[in-house]
């Protein structure tokens, strides 16, 4: 598909939604896709693409705040946008960013805080988060959870083209069963919205909203994405196999698990102490004259 003299309109951002469904892009993905084209699409506000508004617009996002990988990741979607219409030359450059070496505490949820966002929560909304939890799945991937699959002991999850076999333990097979021999559910998805159909994105995001307030985690801290993050750090820690835990994530590459299990500035301080490299030594006053002013 070539397009000159590019406008996007409503139109076409819909051929581009239909065309990521059809490359069986997630649905978080093909969300945040279409909302960062029409983000742009309202900035150029009828202007036709070209290369140097492109570059205008992920300045104006420097500019209002955003962090270099916030932008880079709205510019990969705007990216995926441009080669399906044909106009890779309005591509940009992603904004070079160092990698961290630790991950923000304020942003991470712990074990304790996850334990009380459940004792705040009702029984069903309590095996929901354990089921993302303790599987490490995406949110997207929750409609998986079937009474078959659950029988089996094992879930066979499609997510961007790739199928792979997630397990169960005894007792989240055990819970889950109970809960759909008690909702009269005895075939198909588990997690049912009050319409009949699986649980989406939004309520989930929504229920962990209301829970943070209740249980008094941080609302920073409580959203889907969390969980999955939390079931890394607690695989890699009894694990250490990274390669292990990216197949288990659906990972295709490995550099990818490893944001997933970088340290908290705090862990990484304290193996820095623990490497010890200033002796002990009594006070050393500074040699030489004090200045005076």
């Amino acid at each position: 598909m070539k397009m000159t003299n590019l406008i996007l309109t409503p139109e076409l951002i819909s051929a581009f939604a239909r065309e990521l469904e059809a490359k069986h892009r997630s649905v978080c993905t093909r969300e945040k896709y279409l909302h960062d084209a029409r983000e742009f699409a309202r900035f150029l506000a009828g202007r036709p693409v070209s290369p140097e508004l492109t570059l205008e617009y992920r300045d104006a996002l420097l500019g209002a705040g955003y962090s270099p990988s916030s932008v880079n990741t709205m510019l990969a979607s705007l990216n995926a946008l441009f080669r399906f219409v044909g106009r890779e030359d309005c591509r940009a450059e992603r904004t070079r960013v160092q990698r961290e070496a630790f991950r923000p505490e304020e942003r991470e949820l712990t074990r304790d805080e996850y334990l009380r966002l459940l004792g705040a929560a009702s029984s069903r909304e309590r095996l929901i988060l354990e089921a993302i939890c303790s599987t490490g799945i995406r949110i997207s991937e929750l409609k998986y959870f079937t009474v078959e699959g659950v029988r089996r002991g094992a879930l066979s999850v499609t997510c961007k083209g790739k199928t792979r076999s997630i397990l169960l333990t005894h007792k989240l097979k055990t819970l889950l069963l109970q809960f759909a021999g008690e909702q009269g559910i005895t075939s198909g998805a588990i997690f049912l919205d009050r319409s009949g159909k699986p649980v989406g994105r939004g309520t989930v995001w929504a229920m962990m909203k209301r829970l943070a307030r209740k249980s008094g985690v941080p609302e920073a801290k409580v959203f889907p994405h969390n969980l999955r993050k939390l079931f890394a750090r607690m695989f890699y820690e009894r694990s250490h196999d990274i390669a292990k835990l990216a197949d288990v994530l659906g990972h295709s590459s490995v550099n990818t698990t490893r944001i997933y299990i970088m340290t908290t500035g705090a862990e990484h301080r304290a193996m820095l102490e623990q490497l010890d490299l200033i002796p002990d030594t009594e006070y050393r006053p500074s040699s030489g004259r004090r200045r005076t002013a």
